[in-house]
C-alpha cells in the first residue's frame, strides 16, 4: 500500500488528513514572503505540521483508499490498520520512517513521534507553478553619483546675450497663448450652450416617456394577483456524511428517496472526480455539528457512512 500517495492526494483538497491509530496530517496557508538577506521571493503555500493527539478515524482516508483500490470500505480500513501496525513497529526500532513528497517521522528519547515536513513540495493550489526566485540588489546611490559626474565634466553655460537675442520668440509665444486661451474660451461657451439645450430636449423627452410608462404602470397595478409564499429549506455548509456513490444517477435519485422517508436531510451533492454521483444524509455547517451526527448515523442506521469535507459551488 502506497500509504504516502494516498495522503499526498488529500492534502491537496483538505486541511487535515488523519491517519487512524496514527495520528493526522495538517495543514496552515502562510502568505508570501521575502527573505531580507538573500532577496528570495517565496509564494503562498501550505505550512504542513504533525498531531500525534488526533488519531480518531474519520472516513476520510479509509473511503479514498477503498474508492482508488476498489475495495470494500472495511476491506481498505484492515490493510490501513495493518500498515500502521508495521510503521508503529519500524519506529519503535529506531528507524526513520520516509514519506515521499511528506515528510520524515522518528521517535524521540520520550517515546514521541518528531516530524520534519519535505520542502520539495507545495500543496496549495492557488500557487500551482510558482517557484522561490532571488532577485539582484538594486542600488539607487549608482544613477545619482553618474548625474553628478556629468555635471561636473560638461557644465551647461548660459550668457545673457544669447538669452537676449531670443526674446522676440518668447513673446511670440506668448501672443499665441493668448490667442488660443480665447479661441478656447468661446468653444467652450459654445459647447456649453449647445450641451443645455440637448440637455433640456432629452429631459423634457424623458418626463413624456415616463408619465406614458406611470400610467401604463397604475393602469396594471388596479388589477393586483395574491402573491404566493414558498417556504424552502436551503442546506448549507461543507461538512456532509456520506450514504454512498452510485454510477448511475437514477440509483443515487432512489437512494435519496429511501433516505427521507426514513426521515433524513438527504440529497445529491454532485459527481467526484471518479464520475460518481454522492448521496449525503445531510449537509452541516461544522465539524463537530457533522461528527456527532456520524456517530448517531452509523450507530442507528449505515456503520459505512463517512464524513466528505467539501466546499459546494
Amino acid at each position: 500500500m502506497q500509504l504516502e500517495t494516498y495522503i499526498s492526494d488529500l492534502l491537496y483538497r483538505y486541511d487535515c488528513v488523519t491517519v487512524p491509530g496514527f495520528g493526522a496530517f495538517l495543514t496552515q496557508r502562510v502568505s508570501a514572503k521575502v527573505h531580507e538577506s538573500t532577496n528570495t521571493f517565496y509564494p503562498p503555500k501550505k505550512a504542513l505540521s504533525f498531531n500525534e493527539q488526533l488519531q480518531q478515524n474519520d472516513g476520510l482516508l479509509a473511503n479514498y483508499i477503498a474508492e482508488v483500490e476498489k475495495l470494500p470500505y472495511t476491506t481498505a480500513l484492515n490493510n490501513l490498520s495493518n500498515k500502521i501496525k508495521s510503521i508503529k513497529t519500524l519506529l519503535a526500532d529506531g528507524e526513520t520512517i520516509q514519506l515521499k513528497n511528506i515528510g520524515e517521522l522518528v521517535l524521540n528519547a520520550d517515546g514521541k513521534i518528531e516530524f520534519d515536513p519535505s520542502r520539495h513540495i507545495n500543496y496549495l493550489t492557488d500557487s500551482f507553478g510558482l517557484s522561490h526566485f532571488t532577485s539582484a540588489d538594486v542600488d539607487r546611490e549608482i544613477h545619482l553619483k553618474n548625474v553628478e559626474n556629468i555635471e561636473v565634466h560638461a557644465p551647461i553655460i548660459l550668457t545673457p546675450e544669447k538669452r537676449a537675442k531670443r526674446n522676440w520668440i518668447k513673446y511670440a509665444a506668448a501672443a499665441v497663448f493668448v490667442l488660443g486661451l480665447s479661441g478656447f474660451s468661446v468653444a467652450t461657451y459654445y459647447n456649453n450652450n449647445t450641451i443645455k439645450n440637448h440637455n433640456q430636449l432629452a429631459q423634457e423627452e424623458a418626463n413624456e416617456q415616463l408619465d406614458a410608462k406611470v400610467q401604463e404602470a397604475t393602469f396594471v397595478i388596479s388589477n393586483p394577483l395574491p402573491a404566493a409564499t414558498l417556504n424552502i429549506e436551503k442546506q448549507g455548509g461543507n461538512f456532509h456524511i456520506v450514504a454512498g456513490a452510485f454510477r448511475v444517477e437514477a440509483n443515487s435519485d432512489k437512494k435519496v428517496n429511501q433516505l427521507k422517508n426514513k426521515g433524513y436531510k438527504a440529497r445529491t451533492i454532485g459527481v467526484n472526480r471518479y464520475g460518481l454521483h454522492e448521496v449525503v444524509y445531510g449537509s452541516y455547517n461544522s465539524r463537530e455539528e457533522a461528527q456527532q451526527e456520524l456517530f448517531k448515523i452509523r450507530r442507528e442506521h449505515n456503520r459505512d457512512a463517512w464524513l466528505l469535507i467539501k466546499k459546494l459551488k
